[in-house]
């Protein structure tokens, strides 16, 4: 299976449709996980409440990527997060809540997420607010369906948002776009969202699955152990620092390339490319 001709029929996405699911916990509305080989698939799944997160939901997640971290590098090649239904992907963290519950752990959850090493993916089938507009930027890609809006609401609520989440729209988004969101509780949708890059990828409702298939399909083409090399590199280079905190992010990214091309693996795939 090659990137160009991938079989939609065997393709990661459509298999993770299809296996089993399972509870990531046992209580009403926990997050539901598929695995096939290299590749997981969470949902969200609170479909009547917008696919919320409670307390108990973020700590489940936090376990799971911990979990992840353990498996990846050499074992995982992506983790995508969807929600149930074409509605919401996602609301973020229950409003009760907020004020009472709402402390470092949801910002712990999301940066895990974020430094996961292999590549994650935020599927939104739906629209999605608050917090989980977060998870979504916490993912290295976020492919959307045509249609879809998003707000920030922290300002109309009288909360200062995390360091966390405020480093990950700056970061992502630009300074002009955070402060559009975040300082006016304005909702976009999907165009102005693709615009500023929210989203990676728009695409019409009916090609939603198979642009996902096409995406995991290459994905499954790469070395998972390279991909979270980089990854890591780009994210430390991404954070800035000091000139020699920088340095030394280069000079790891410098040790990181020699090594790959004097790897077993690149050998190995070359050879496989060339037919030899």
């Amino acid at each position: 299976m090659n990137q160009a001709t991938t079989d939609i029929s065997t393709d990661p996405w459509t298999r993770l449709l299809a296996a089993p699911e399972t509870p990531l916990a046992g209580y009403p509305g926990a997050p539901k996980l598929r695995s096939i080989d290299s590749f997981r698939l969470l949902r969200l799944d609170r479909p009547d409440e917008h696919n919320r997160l409670d307390p108990a939901d973020v700590d489940a997640l936090g376990t799971f990527f911990t979990a992840c971290a353990a498996e990846a590098p050499q074992g995982l090649h992506a983790l995508v997060i969807t929600g149930t239904g074409e509605r919401t992907f996602s609301s973020g963290y229950t409003l009760g809540a907020i004020g009472t519950e709402l402390d470092h752990r949801l910002e712990d959850m999301l940066d895990a997420l974020e430094r996961l090493p292999c590549l994650t993916i935020a599927a939104l089938s739906g629209s999605v607010y608050g917090g989980a507009t977060d998870m979504a930027l916490a993912c290295d890609l976020r492919i959307g369906r045509d249609g879809l809006r998003m707000f920030m609401p922290a300002a109309r609520f009288g909360l200062h948002y995390y360091p966390g989440g405020l480093r990950r729209y700056l970061d992502r988004l630009g300074l002009g776009a955070t402060a559009k969101l975040m300082l006016t509780g304005m909702t976009i949708e999907s165009a102005e969202m693709l615009r500023i890059g929210f989203l990676t990828e728009s695409v019409p409702a009916g090609d939603f699955d198979t642009r996902l298939g096409e995406i995991l399909g290459a994905v499954a083409l790469t070395d998972p152990a390279t991909v979270a090399r980089m990854k890591a590199n780009l994210l430390d280079l991404l954070a800035g620092g000091s000139r020699a905190e920088t340095a030394a992010v280069l000079a790891e990214m410098a040790r990181s390339h020699v090594e790959s091309r004097n790897s077993a693996e690149l050998k190995r795939r070359l050879a496989a490319r060339l037919g030899r």
